[in-house]
């Protein structure tokens, strides 16, 4: 039971540490694309420690388990994982590592139903405030304008995204403010933003005490709207995505005193304003090659007997 043991300490040490190292880093506004593999590493990193560490209680705790995970394996592989004094717990262990992967597949299926849900009423009430013109396809790519006096700007989506927009947006937007708009919100749906929000939610609902899928959850949130932001710089430039913003969200109060529901925004257009020096090419490719080592380490960690009676 050594190695489950130390693979779940392995995973709780990275639910807690990694959150706070990148929190005080300064690069993840500078290159949000690379801070968003860096989270999605380290979140795999710890689900994998938990899915190691009940593959190899359950291996543990039943023999016929055992027979399908070793099989084929070197007697000298299979006595060097075999059950010590720790086995009473394997059997525990491996059906609660268990239930929290059933938990949180159940979460997955909950939050993707969901939006689902939430995006045929959109697609519905669309429909019914813009129906569609004579010969007009429903699967069409198209932008649609909606009459409306709040300024706003909206991706919609699904097999088939699409542009939403106010009248009163339209009227706010100026020169390639509405080119900049849209190419922010096509940098959503490229990157298919929505399943990195909805996968990280369906963790942080399913387990709100570990710090590693809240900030998982908060950072995704963060970070998507950055990085499509930089989308739509590289080719409209900065000033103009930030007076797009500003346009649209002037009259929501968030840039005034007080919390504002949508407080980042105010972030995000000092960001665009005020630029800081991109990383080095070598120091990102550094980075996404560290961070595409951290799921290794459970790996590792899980081979060590093995490879120790091999050796």
């Amino acid at each position: 039971m050594m190695v489950p043991a130390a693979l779940l300490l392995l995973g709780a040490l990275a639910s807690v540490v990694a959150p706070r190292l990148l929190a005080r880093a300064d690069w993840p506004d500078r290159e949000p694309v690379v801070a968003l593999w860096v989270w999605q590493c380290v979140v795999a990193a710890v689900l994998l420690c938990c899915v190691l560490s009940m593959t190899l209680s359950a291996s543990a705790a039943w023999a016929a388990v055992r027979g399908h995970v070793f099989g084929g394996a070197p007697a000298s592989v299979v006595d060097a994982y075999a059950p010590g004094a720790g086995a009473p717990w394997a059997a525990a262990t491996a059906v609660l590592l268990a239930c929290g992967g059933a938990w949180t597949a159940a979460m997955l299926v909950r939050e993707i139903v969901r939006a689902r849900v939430r995006r045929r009423q959109s697609r519905s009430e669309l429909l019914l405030r813009a129906p569609l013109l004579p010969g007009e396809e429903a699967d069409s790519d198209r932008l649609v304008v909606l009459e409306g006096e709040r300024p706003d700007a909206w991706w919609l989506p699904g097999t088939a995204p699409q542009l939403v927009i106010t009248t009163a947006a339209l009227r706010r937007l100026k020169g390639r403010q509405l080119d900049a708009v849209l190419a922010h919100e096509q940098g959503h749906a490229r990157a298919r933003h929505d399943w990195l929000l909805h996968c990280s939610a369906a963790l942080a609902n399913g387990f709100p005490q570990v710090p590693v899928f809240a900030a998982f959850r908060d950072e995704m949130h963060r970070l998507v709207e950055l990085a499509a932001d930089d989308v739509a710089s590289r080719r409209f430039g900065r000033l103009t995505i930030a007076l797009a913003l500003v346009e649209l969200n002037e009259d929501r109060g968030v840039f005034g005193p007080g919390q504002a529901p949508d407080a980042h925004v105010p972030r995000r257009v000092d960001r665009l304003l005020t630029p800081r020096d991109r990383l080095t090419t070598a120091r990102r490719l550094r980075l996404t090659a560290a961070a595409a080592l951290v799921p290794v380490v459970p790996v590792l960690v899980a081979f060590v007997p093995g490879l120790r009676a091999l050796g």
